[in-house]
């Protein structure tokens, strides 16, 4: 007997898919039918990521990148996004281009399907931010891109600030999938005086082309 293998993300928005693919079991949705010109909130926990731990970080390079020396800074380059978390612990997330290449000898655990992993980006993101969190994503003392390991709408999660222009922003966070619901009922309560609206992964990948641009 065949068995027919689903990944399914812990959200699902109300709106519904123009476009969507099948990859890697996942039903990715590329396009909505409804999609605004921004702000929006992406899905994209079908995007890999992992946990990497190992006592000399200074000596693992993955996906061929240095991690970088200190908590809270962030690489992002060829479509990866590497976190250092604390002295023996950073996290990796695929966002674009090929797949990474892991390092062999340090202790990586794939948390795709235990975490739930979402975008928000254009304008007011930090506004809609606000109402969420006491985290300043807007902190002139902090070099873009910079991870906080702290609360978001009172949840645990790793949040990356990937943008933050005059006219736009662009925030990254993880969090147990446990919460995707709520979580995705908060944001979009929170965002809806600013018309946060849920979009495709072609928007992200849009985004994340001009940022590397």
């Amino acid at each position: 007997m065949t068995v027919e293998i689903k990944r399914r993300s812990p959200l699902t928005f109300s709106e519904t898919p123009l476009k969507t693919e099948v990859r890697d079991y996942w039903t990715v949705v590329q396009e909505y039918e409804a999609e605004n010109d921004g702000p929006w909130v992406i899905d994209l926990s079908h995007r890999s990521r992992w946990d990497l731990q190992d006592s000399d970080l200074a000596n693992v390079q993955p996906a061929g990148a240095l991690i970088p020396d200190a908590p809270g800074h962030c690489a992002f380059d060829n479509g990866v996004l590497i976190n250092r978390m604390n002295r023996t612990q950073a996290s990796i997330w695929h966002l674009a281009g090929a797949p990474p290449e892991l390092p062999a000898d340090a202790a990586c655990t794939e948390t795709t399907d235990a975490t739930l992993f979402l975008a928000l980006i254009g304008r007011n993101i930090f506004a809609i931010a606000e109402k969420l969190t006491a985290l300043d994503f807007k902190d002139p003392a902090k070099t873009v891109p910079f991870l906080y390991q702290g609360p978001f709408s009172h949840v645990p999660c790793q949040i990356v600030t990937l943008e933050r222009t005059t006219g736009s922003g662009g925030i990254l966070l993880t969090c147990s999938r446990g919460y995707g619901r709520d979580m995705g009922h908060a944001i979009l309560a929170a965002g809806d005086e600013f018309g946060l609206r849920p979009a495709g992964e072609n928007t992200f990948l849009r985004w994340i082309e001009a940022l590397s641009a």
